[in-house]
């Protein structure tokens, strides 16, 4: 809700309190301002000045000469090049000398020959933005009524001084999605007079029944309805302040008739809808549920298709309105129309609700109406609209609207207690504080022996129990006046678990790695329950947990596993052109064994990534790197490096990877993950190109890792490296190896990295040669030739004997 202060200075009173004073009282009441937006910068030496000439700019076919009156005989000569400017008009002038928002400052200037001493300005000149200027000086300069005053400041005849406070309204307080609503919150907050308006009207001698009547169908969902008929309208422009404030709340002027009930919208928080009576085409207004797959033509240009859920406004014969959310085409006020029906209704909150849901659409009426209004102002809100109809349109308001009325006035009556008040809050508030905050709030009361019986007012339909009384006292009397105290006993501080230092930490690594996080729906379609399961999940009776009413197919079971959703967000992205994907994801997977589920599935947490395009591009020297299985590899080894948990791979076919680049990761020979690459068939049907993934168990990684605190010495001996290769028959792994080299050399051996793999010429068919780079170190010594010799020879026979290896000259 955006709330004017200068619309709602003409019902409370503000004082001299800033805008920045009355946003911090305000929120500290309970309702949180999210902001101040002034309407404009502020302008200097900018009045309204009258055209009394305008000629063609004898050198210039798109300029105009003209000269402009600003008051005590002083007449102006400016150049513009506006193509609404004609004379007799009266216009925003920026003298020689005048400052505009932007800093722009006006100076005399000499334009194909001729002095222009200002400038005749635009709305957008001036500061308003271009979505609030009205359509008829979108393209042109501001014209003003002939009634205002050669001379005077534009600055409050535009409203350019006003501060705009943007509420941010929890759903129960629908009484402040209104001026009035505001008011009442602000007068209680400043202790303040509240000035409300009156709704006069001069009926006219005709009757309202002799040209409308109103049958309701469902009561239930339309408890009132009033029409009024108002003649002789004359559309045209509404008053400049009227159309100040609508812009000030984000609304667009239109014209007088439109602006009025959306005027009256805000100022009462009562939806209007204004039909053109001959449009009609009917003396009656039937409202009624829609026909299965009638449709209607609605105020956009679009064609919507109901259903018996919906509510609509007919003539009798086909909609003309769909209730509470947006009139139609077929009855909309134009420039011609002379007599118009006002409907001012109250339609039941559940079922625009579900107008709103089927059609999409959502507009400023439907947001109250699906939050509630205040039955007590219907009726007056329509009286309102037509007394501005009568005095802003010249229209006659016919006697004696034509109303259906079955609406609920009570009042709930709510009980409150002094010393229970106290109690709770750990005040000492008084009896006759008490009142006077009931007093400040306009809540009808009465008191006995400490004890107070409401009458809350139907317009705060959010007050109906104890505690909702409490709420208001407590914020009236200032949260900020309530006791506080320390607690007591001892204390500790705060601090993280193991586990959430662990997420901290991998996450910490994956994002170093070069990793982005996602977070994807917990929900997944039936097509991708069965994918990519990780084989330690995997069992006979494993039972995917369904939704029993699930909001879409595409979010119907818990999933199994997080890397379809998170490929299916690297496809979407793809397809937008961002080619280069490395993506992770630390959230749960929901395992249940149970066909009939009757306790709540095994949620265990898991660590998945998806990598695709290019890991590394240095444009500079023409490199790149494509992501492979070793990247994806490389980092799961990365994190459990970090994490000090040894590791193995093992070649693996999996469903839905490829045969050939797959392996299982397992820690002390139990499986905890995968990684490898997306089966090319898989990747095709999701619009991938060719991408790599891990998925890894952080349920089991966690409990492995021992969170000792340990502490390496930097060395401070000389390393020595040497470098070794062995044929080895194809099918041996280079791991096999790897491990063997450890074992052997494992006191001296520091380091082992593989560092070429070469098959080719000058080996036998079925041989290979790969290479290994061993770093040799002691902590403590330097190392001897001969003990390196010597741990090297042994390495040499133990992969000989294992592998029936050599050494490759």
């Amino acid at each position: 809700m955006l709330v004017s202060l200068n619309w709602l200075k003409n019902y409370v009173d503000l004082g001299n309190i800033s805008p920045e004073a009355l946003a911090e009282k305000i929120t500290k009441s309970g309702i949180e301002v999210d902001g101040i937006e002034y309407i404009a910068e502020q302008s200097k030496d900018v009045v309204v000045g009258l055209v009394t000439e305008c000629d063609k700019h004898p050198n210039a076919d798109k300029l105009n000469l003209c000269q402009v009156a600003i008051g005590e005989d002083e007449t102006l000569q400016i150049i513009c090049g506006a193509p609404n400017i004609k004379q007799g008009q009266k216009v925003a002038v920026a003298k020689p000398g005048a400052v505009l928002p932007g800093n722009f400052k006006i100076k005399k200037v000499k334009l194909r020959g001729i002095e222009s001493n200002g400038m005749i300005c635009s709305l957008q000149e001036l500061g308003i933005q271009d979505k609030y200027v009205p359509k008829d000086v979108a393209d042109g300069i501001f014209v003003f009524p002939d009634d205002v005053e050669v001379g005077q400041d534009v600055t409050p005849l535009l409203n350019l001084d006003d501060a705009i406070l943007e509420f941010d309204l929890t759903p129960n307080r629908a009484d402040c999605l209104s001026m009035l609503g505001v008011a009442y919150e602000v007068a209680a907050i400043l202790d303040q007079a509240l000035n409300l308006p009156e709704e006069k009207v001069t009926p006219a001698s005709e009757n309202t029944a002799d040209y409308i009547s109103v049958q309701v169908e469902d009561k239930n969902l339309n408890p009132f309805y009033g029409a009024f008929i108002v003649k002789d309208i004359q559309v045209g422009p509404s008053p400049l302040w009227m159309r100040n404030y609508l812009m000030a709340a984000g609304i667009r002027p239109i014209n007088n008739v439109v602006d009025i009930t959306n005027y009256v919208l805000l100022e009462y928080g009562q939806p209007l809808h204004a039909f053109d009576y001959d449009r009609l085409q009917s003396k009656e207004i039937v409202t009624r549920r829609a026909d299965e797959n009638e449709t209607i033509v609605t105020l956009d240009g679009q064609e919507r298709q109901l259903s018996n859920h919906n509510l609509v406004i007919t003539n009798g014969e086909e909609p003309v309105a769909l209730a509470g959310v947006m009139g139609g085409a077929n009855t909309e006020v134009h420039d011609g129309t002379r007599t118009i029906m006002l409907e001012a209704a109250y339609f039941d909150p559940s079922s625009v609700r579900r107008t709103v849901k089927d059609t999409g659409l959502r507009s400023e009426s439907s947001t109250r109406f699906e939050k509630g209004i205040d039955p007590n102002r219907v009726k007056h809100a329509g009286e309102r609209a037509c007394q501005l109809l009568e005095k802003y349109a010249n229209g006659k308001v016919l006697t004696n609207p034509v109303v259906v009325d079955v609406l609920n006035y009570t009042e709930r009556e709510v009980t409150v207690n002094r010393d229970e008040i106290n109690k709770r809050l750990g005040t000492e508030i008084t009896t006759a504080e008490i009142a006077d905050i009931l007093t400040k709030l306009r809540f009808q009361y009465e008191e006995t022996d400490d004890k107070f019986h409401v009458q809350v007012p139907t317009r705060r339909g959010d007050i109906a129990i104890f505690e909702d009384m409490l709420e208001e006292v407590a914020r009236i009397y200032g949260y900020d006046n309530l006791p506080y105290t320390l607690p007591a006993g001892a204390s500790q501080a705060g601090a993280l678990t193991e586990r959430q230092l662990l997420k901290r930490e991998v996450k910490s690594f994956m994002q170093g790695a070069g990793l982005l996080e996602t977070i994807t729906y917990s929900l997944t379609r039936e097509a991708y329950i069965a994918k990519l399961i990780s084989p330690e999940v995997k069992c006979d009776n494993l039972s995917p947990v369904k939704l029993f009413m699930p909001m879409s197919e595409d979010h119907k079971y818990l999933r199994l596993s997080i890397l379809p959703e998170l490929l299916h967000v690297a496809s979407y992205n793809q397809a937008r052109n961002q080619e280069d994907i490395a993506y992770y994801e630390l959230g749960s997977i929901f395992v249940s064994h149970e066909k009939q589920l009757t306790k709540q599935p095994d949620e265990r947490l898991r660590l998945a990534g998806v990598l695709s395009g290019n890991w590394l591009v240095h444009e500079w020297q023409q490199e790149k790197k494509a992501v492979d299985f070793y990247v994806a590899k490389g980092i799961v080894e990365g994190l459990f490096d970090l994490l000090e948990i040894p590791v193995t791979f093992k070649q693996a076919v999996l469903p839905d990877m490829h045969p050939g680049r797959c392996a299982t990761i397992s820690i002390d020979g139990e499986i905890i993950g995968f990684t490898g690459q997306v089966h090319p068939l898989l990747a095709k049907q999701l619009d991938l190109n060719e991408t790599y993934i891990f998925d890894i168990n952080m349920e089991k990684v966690f409990a492995a890792h021992k969170n000792v605190p340990s502490y390496k010495q930097i060395p401070k001996y000389p390393s020595i490296v040497r470098d070794i290769a062995f044929v080895l028959d194809e099918h041996v792994q280079a791991g096999d190896v790897k491990r063997v080299i450890q074992q052997t050399g494992e006191d001296l051996v520091k380091d082992i990295q593989i560092f070429d793999v070469y098959i080719g010429d000058h080996l036998p068919e079925g041989k290979k040669s790969v290479a290994y780079r061993l770093l040799y170190q002691d902590p403590s010594r330097t190392l001897q030739d001969e003990e390196v010799e010597e741990s090297y020879q042994a390495i040499i026979s133990a992969v000989n004997e294992t592998f029936h290896a050599y050494v490759r000259s």
